[in-house]
């Protein structure tokens, strides 16, 4: 089994550091480099510093040659699915063709009600969210679409240019709900994030998925699953060990999470070092 691993700095440091982050990644051979969408920080202080994700996602196909780069992830809640294709399309040409497009249906309570966003029931959202992945599949690959749902509406759209990679940007879905949200991963989704699903839990997630999947005829082996490894609580020493248990139940992809602040570069330098032994764990 192959294993692939990605660093994701959210929040609270500067674009310095930001740059400094993705281009070592790039360097020292990771496979992928991640941002979070949110318009405010989260945590206690949601007043400390977050830049826009899909600025953000720009900046990191100029940055970067090699390495592959996304949001994880966006949430659907914060875009028209119009809006969000475009910016998919023009990532993945700045990039090459390296976008994996993260999506999820959203989640912040506090900073809807801030923005005066409609962030609706647990339902509405993922009506939305299902709605959207319709939408980008199309935008991408017809000519027009011409979309009547409870939410979204469009009449004989164009979408040019197309993206780079085809049929499009591999689609992570991000999220654990057994009921809609592995659905929509068997549906729709390339890649499935968990974000903090023990690998026992995950492993049970997964014969969901599976069922799933049977349901839509789909092979659940076409569908990547990938976790997120935050080291606010996993120290670096620990990850190869949790890397194995992970990959016994079927996980090929990880996202270690630097911490935010001052933290994350010394963080960085220790995640660099052990990536050795988490390419081996596997």
């Amino acid at each position: 089994m192959t294993l692939r691993f990605g660093i994701k700095l959210t929040q609270d440091a500067p674009v310095g550091t930001f740059r400094h982050v993705w281009r070592t990644a790039d360097e020292a051979g990771f496979d992928h480099v991640w941002v979070m969408d949110h318009l405010a920080s989260l945590g206690a202080d949601d007043a400390r510093p977050i830049f826009d994700a899909w600025a953000m996602q720009a900046a990191m196909a100029v940055a970067t040659t090699r390495v592959r780069l996304g949001c994880m992830v966006s949430g659907n809640t914060y875009r028209h699915p119009v809006m969000l294709a475009k910016l998919a399309t023009t990532v993945d040409h700045l990039s090459g063709g390296r976008l994996e497009l993260g999506i999820g249906a959203g989640w912040n309570e506090h900073e809807h009600a801030m923005y005066g966003l409609d962030l609706g029931s647990v339902r509405s959202r993922m009506d939305r969210l299902e709605e959207s992945l319709q939408i980008l599949t199309s935008l991408w690959t017809a000519p027009r679409t011409t979309f009547e749902g409870q939410h979204y509406r469009l009449v004989d759209a164009v979408a040019e240019p197309k993206p780079v990679q085809r049929p499009h940007p591999p689609v992570w879905v991000g999220g654990s709900g057994p009921r809609r949200t592995l659905r929509l991963v068997a549906q729709y989704a390339d890649a499935w994030n968990d974000t903090s699903s023990t690998p026992e839990q995950l492993a049970a997630l997964g014969e969901v998925l599976e069922r799933h999947c049977d349901d839509v005829g789909r092979d659940p082996a076409t569908i990547r699953r990938t976790v997120q490894l935050r080291l606010r609580e996993h120290p670096v020493a620990d990850l190869p060990a949790l890397v194995e248990r992970y990959a016994a139940v079927g996980v090929t992809e990880f996202v270690v999470v630097l911490s935010s602040g001052e933290a994350a570069l010394p963080e960085l330098d220790d995640v660099v070092a052990a990536l050795p032994a988490l390419r081996a764990a596997g």
